[in-house]
Formats: C-alpha cells, sequence, structure tokens
C-alpha cells in the first residue's frame, strides 16, 4: 500500500480501440486492456458525453484536455467528495514506473479529501494489489477511485495518455483472475509493446515517463481543486 495523507487513515474502520485492447504492462504477470472506444458515449441532460479522453505528452494543451474531462466526471459521480489515486506499478523497471511517480509528485500536495496509494517508496503491484483494494474497500463513505497505470501500445500511441470510465483490468490478456482498480482509469502508453516486453520496459526513456507523469499530476490536481471549488459554491 502506497502513501496516504492523514485524511485517508480517517474513517476506515466504519462500513464500501480495439487496436489496445489488450495493451500489456509488465511488473510481474498482469496485462491491461485500454479501454479505448470500447463503451458507448454517455448522455447527461440529453447531450452525447464522451467516456474518455486521450492526449498527447507533446501537446502543450494535454494537462488542461486531461482536468477537464477528469473535471467533468469528479462533478457528476458518485463518492467524489473524496477521491483515492491508486497508483499502479514498480520503481524496478523505468516504462512501469508512470503510476509510482505520479503517486510521489501528488503525495507532496496536501488537499481536503484527496489521498493518494503507490508511490516509489511504496508501490502497489501485482503482489499487493488486492491487499491495497481491501482497504480501499473499508473506507467510509466509499470514496471515488481512479488508478493509474503504465502500458504497452503501437508505435504511433507512445506518448498517448488516456482517461476514461471504468476500472483497470489487470491480468485480463493473460486469464489471471486478478481484480479490477477504479472507478475511472488514467493510463500512459509508455513504449512499444508485441515483442520483448520486458526489455522494452526496462529501456524506456526515463524523461518520457517523467514528463507523462507531470501531466497526469497536474490534471488531477486542477480537476480535483476546480470540482471542489463547484462543490462548496454550490452550497453557499
Amino acid at each position: 500500500m502506497g502513501d496516504a495523507h492523514p485524511e485517508c487513515r480517517e474513517n476506515h474502520d466504519q462500513p464500501t480501440n480495439d487496436e489496445e485492447r489488450t495493451a500489456r504492462r509488465f511488473y510481474g504477470v498482469p496485462t491491461l486492456p485500454l479501454l479505448e472506444g470500447g463503451a458507448p458515449p454517455d448522455r447527461i441532460q440529453g447531450s452525447v458525453v464522451p467516456n474518455e479522453r486521450r492526449t498527447h505528452v507533446d501537446d502543450p494543451q494535454a494537462p488542461h484536455l486531461l482536468a477537464g474531462f477528469l473535471h467533468r466526471e469528479f462533478s457528476r459521480l458518485p463518492g467524489a467528495s473524496r477521491l483515492e489515486v491508486l497508483c499502479i506499478g514498480t520503481d524496478r523497471s523505468t516504462g512501469d514506473s508512470l503510476g509510482p511517480l505520479v503517486g510521489t509528485i501528488l503525495g507532496d500536495w496536501p488537499a481536503p479529501g484527496f489521498c493518494v496509494r503507490g508511490t516509489l517508496e511504496n508501490p502497489v503491484h501485482a503482489t499487493n494489489l488486492s491487499q491495497s483494494l481491501a482497504a480501499l474497500q473499508n473506507n467510509y463513505p466509499p470514496p471515488l477511485v481512479i488508478a493509474v497505470d503504465a502500458c504497452l501500445g503501437r508505435l504511433d500511441n507512445v506518448g498517448s495518455i488516456t482517461a476514461g470510465h471504468g476500472p483497470l483490468r489487470p491480468g485480463a490478456g493473460v486469464n489471471k483472475n486478478l481484480p479490477e482498480a477504479g472507478d475511472l482509469h488514467i493510463v500512459g502508453t509508455v513504449n512499444v509493446g508485441g515483442f520483448m516486453e520486458y526489455f522494452v520496459l526496462q529501456n524506456t526513456r526515463l524523461n518520457l515517463v517523467l514528463r507523462m507523469a507531470r501531466i497526469i499530476a497536474f490534471a488531477l490536481q486542477d480537476a480535483w481543486t476546480r470540482s471542489q471549488q463547484s462543490r462548496s459554491a454550490s452550497y453557499s
């Protein structure tokens, strides 16, 4: 289980496109699908709303585009008064360190109702994922959970960051019965998949992963701040 803000430890004892659908992440065995274009869009007040936002690390607007999508989701989903960011990955592999890097950056940002699990010091990975999810289920009232992870994909998608509805499903591509994680997800395509994945992840450029982590962390901070400001304004 990763680091958490003090607020995360309160009330825990109370009653909880097909092309990359099998994009892979390897800290051990799990394979994670990218939920890209698989589900129909939602409808809010008669308007069609996309169920994901994909952007790229080289797009100057990437942090704001991602934050805009997340802000909308935080504002309309149940449990959004508290947010748990579940950052999955390991510091033992450069390519798989995206989640822990995001968690480490966010761990220095205190905010009411904003909790982080999974850092470089205390990563959340295949071995302890079930334990981390069990801890989340003990929270009351249940928080909104967003899972952050890295994946491998097609060459033209390297550097892309996708946020969307629904959980990450570790192990789906290798028939592993691992629990789903998150009400929402953010995945970053850090390198090319399909051949010698362990080697590829070990030789992924840290600069790329760090740039992606900073964008994701900014987007989460900005979206959460705006959603809480909107919530406060609605009560005033």
